[in-house]
């Protein structure tokens, strides 16, 4: 029988693949990967502020995740371009996360748990905060479907349809920044992105419409989280990267079957 911890664990991993894996579609669509790393990065940012001005872990992060997302949005199309402004960001974020985080007095951090996850810790509590951070992040999703489709596909025909692009950019932005934020107990900041892009890369090969590839990239994350925390807890090992593994497995294994089904 399993223990509660674990049962804990796996609906964690389950709420963070259902918020993930969905908007790694976008993101792949989108071509925006590169996003994903900087947000995350900057969360130990937000672990830093969290821990100074003792506020609680998400609201930190959630903080700075959002300022991220607001920033991009701001900036994005001017002078820098988008992989240089996300470089300097991302970057700029963890160093001045880590400076920030050996300043902070009477702390001893495990800096670990938030790089790479802790998702055997998980509360009742955080399984609450990820639940209804994933349930947000999908409803934004199902609310703004069709346009934000529109805005990836085609901008110029989503704005003569009277879509706005930037404002859903600016809606994708939003809900990927909550989701940085629900997932860093689970994976940690170094991992999150693999969990927006993997599935999703590893579902694209057999979906032939937007939807299918998002409900079939919410399997593969499901499989990877509950796969990872079974291989975690039979060979002992980090359980945020075994979840990646598995997903890395999953893209290889979608990438070799696909082209067979295809003949």
């Amino acid at each position: 029988m399993l223990d509660d911890f674990l049962i804990r664990a796996g609906l964690a991993g389950i709420g963070v693949a259902f918020a993930a894996a969905p908007l790694g579609c976008f993101v792949v669509w989108r071509r925006m990967a590169y996003f994903g790393d900087a947000t995350s990065h900057a969360a130990l940012l937000g672990v830093a502020l969290a821990l100074a001005f003792e506020l609680p872990i998400f609201a930190g992060v959630l903080l700075v995740a959002l300022s991220m997302a607001l920033i991009v949005t701001a900036l994005n199309g001017r002078s820098l371009g988008t992989d240089t402004l996300l470089g300097v960001l991302a970057h700029g974020a963890l160093a001045i996360g880590l400076v920030a985080v050996s300043l902070l007095p009477n702390q001893r951090v495990d800096l670990s748990a938030y790089l790479f996850g802790e998702i055997l810790a998980v509360t009742k509590g955080d399984l609450a905060i990820i639940w209804s951070g994933a349930l947000l992040s999908i409803a934004l999703l199902v609310w703004r479907w069709q346009a934000l489709l529109s805005a990836t596909l085609n901008p110029d025909l989503a704005t003569a349809s009277g879509v706005n692009p930037r404002r859903e950019q600016l809606i994708l932005t939003l809900a990927l920044a909550v989701t940085v934020a629900v997932a860093i107990k689970v994976v940690g900041a170094l991992l999150i992105a693999a969990m927006l892009i993997i599935p999703a890369a590893a579902a694209r090969p057999f979906a032939r419409t937007p939807e299918v590839m998002a409900a079939t990239a919410c399997v593969i994350g499901v499989i990877a989280a509950l796969g990872g925390l079974a291989a975690s807890f039979a060979f002992d090992t980090p359980t945020g990267p075994s979840i990646v593994s598995v997903a890395a497995l999953l893209f290889i294994l979608s990438s070799g079957v696909a082209p067979l089904l295809k003949r």
